[in-house]
């Protein structure tokens, strides 16, 4: 999972590549800017990993995200089989969930050093969200996945 390649690297196909890092900067990646979806998730699981009402994030295949990180970089944190998440080992930083059996990346927006082309157009999972906070922005929202 990680690699030491630089971030001013095209991947193939010549998209534009984003940087991104953790918030102590010992694990930076690079991302092709050709993200699938962006979307806001309510759910439990990710409130408490973030720490906030939501997690800003964006979904891009697996291959298209390289890491460069100290080979014990890594924390990662395990969910139901082929799902977890990736966070910097020395700040903690939430980096990356991998899902489906390593194949997709949700992408945390907030970890991003460049700005990516895409913008969360929905809201998901809200019939789960947290009772303290209230979306107030005009984009759609789902009780569960879309």
């Amino acid at each position: 999972m990680t690699s030491s390649r630089d971030p001013g690297v095209a991947v193939p196909g010549g998209a534009r590549i984003l940087r991104g890092q953790c918030r102590c900067g010992a694990i930076r990646y690079t991302v092709a800017d050709e993200f699938r979806y962006a979307l806001n998730c309510h759910c439990s699981d990710c409130r408490l990993a973030t720490g906030s009402a939501f997690k800003p994030f964006a979904g891009i295949a697996r291959g298209k995200m390289l890491f460069a990180a100290p080979p014990d970089g890594f924390l990662v944190v395990g969910h139901p089989p082929g799902n977890h998440d990736l966070r910097c080992r020395a700040c903690g930083s939430l980096l990356a969930s991998i899902l489906q059996d390593e194949t997709m990346a949700h992408v945390t927006l907030g970890t991003l050093v460049d700005a990516p082309t895409i913008r969360p157009t929905a809201h998901i999972l809200v019939a789960d969200k947290a009772p303290w906070f209230t979306i107030t922005d005009s984009l759609p929202q789902h009780p569960g996945l879309p």
